[in-house]
């Protein structure tokens, strides 16, 4: 954890290079640091997956809307002010991503943040977490 998914109208996909925001929004929340300067998400588990819909409706359907969900879940333990930064730059860089189709275009774009206070099983297999952890 974190792990910010994006679910999309394919409709962007075509005017927009969905890896490199993916590969963007990943470096942004590499970035991110607490109140002592610490990074607050590990890079081992930083994972960014975006999705197109493959059924969709949007707004009334008069028109070839686009919209983009992006959902960044972590686990708890992290201020308010922590989240919050986070969540806002995540919506920048998106914002900015998408600055030029929504030039051409009517896009959407909505970002939420979740915690996962109270999971009951949070299992994990993975050999990246090693690669990061400083010795």
């Amino acid at each position: 954890m974190p792990h910010l998914v994006i679910l999309y109208t394919p409709n962007v996909e075509t005017a927009s290079d969905m890896t490199a925001l993916c590969r963007a929004l990943a470096d942004t929340m590499l970035a991110v640091k607490d109140e002592e300067g610490q990074q607050v998400f590990p890079t081992g588990g930083t994972r960014v997956l975006a999705y197109p819909a493959a059924h969709y409706a949007v707004a009334d359907g008069k028109r070839d809307y686009a919209f983009v969900y992006l959902n960044l879940r972590m686990a708890a333990g992290r201020s308010d002010a922590i989240k919050k930064r986070a969540g806002d730059a995540l919506l920048a860089g998106a914002a900015a991503h998408f600055d030029p189709l929504m030039k051409e275009r009517l896009v959407g774009i909505t970002l939420q943040v979740d915690e996962s206070p109270g999971q009951v099983y949070d299992g994990k297999h993975s050999n990246l977490h090693p690669l990061f952890q400083k010795t």
